[in-house]
C-alpha cells in the first residue's frame, strides 16, 4: 500500500511538473513573440489561465498532504486528551463531506459548461472545469490516505521539498 501511495504522490507531482512547464513555455514565448515580432500568439493567454486553473485544483490535494494549508491549531494544544483526538477526526469528516459536494458540484457545472466553448480555442469549457471535480476526488484520495496519522498522531507528511511553516512564513 505503501508503494501504491509513494506511485500516486509521485504522479500528482509529475503532473503538476508537466502542467507548469507547457504554462511557462506558453507564456514565454508569447512575451518573446511580442517583444520580437510585434505579434502574438491568441490562444495564449486563454491556455495560460486554464493550465493555472488544473495547476490549482492538482495541486490542492498535494498541499492539504504536507500540512501547507491554513491551520489553527491552538483549539488542539488546549484540549485534553482524546478530545483533541475528536476534534481531528470531526475536521476529517467535515473535511471529506465539503470535498465530495464540491466534487458533486463541480461535475453538474462541468457538465453544464460543456456546450459553451472558448473565444480563441473553441475547445469546451467543460475541459477546464473539468479540473474542479477531479481536484476535489484528489483531495478525497489525499486526505484518506493521511487522516489516521492526522487524527492519530497528529502530524502530516514530512517532504524534503515543501517546508509547510517556511511556506505559511512567506
Amino acid at each position: 500500500m505503501e508503494a501504491l501511495e509513494r506511485a500516486f504522490v509521485a504522479a500528482n507531482r509529475w503532473a503538476l511538473v508537466a502542467l507548469l512547464a507547457a504554462m511557462a513555455c506558453i507564456v514565454f514565448a508569447n512575451v518573446a513573440l511580442r517583444y520580437l515580432t510585434n505579434d502574438s500568439l491568441i490562444w495564449a493567454e486563454e491556455v495560460a489561465r486554464h493550465l493555472m486553473i488544473w495547476l490549482t485544483f492538482l495541486g490542492a490535494g498535494l498541499v492539504l498532504r504536507f500540512g501547507g494549508h491554513i491551520a489553527i491549531e491552538n483549539l488542539h494544544d488546549v484540549l485534553p486528551g482524546r478530545a483533541g483526538l475528536w476534534l481531528r477526526g470531526l475536521i476529517v469528516a467535515a473535511l471529506l463531506t465539503f470535498f465530495a459536494l464540491m466534487a458533486w458540484e463541480g461535475a453538474t457545472y462541468t457538465s453544464v459548461m460543456r456546450f459553451q466553448t472558448t473565444a480563441a480555442t473553441g475547445i469546451s469549457f467543460g475541459w477546464a472545469y473539468l479540473a474542479m471535480p477531479l481536484g476535489f476526488v484528489l483531495l478525497i484520495v489525499h486526505l484518506l490516505l493521511v487522516a489516521r496519522r492526522y487524527v492519530v498522531e497528529r502530524r502530516v507528511m514530512a517532504s524534503d521539498e515543501i517546508d509547510a511553516e517556511t511556506a505559511a512564513t512567506l
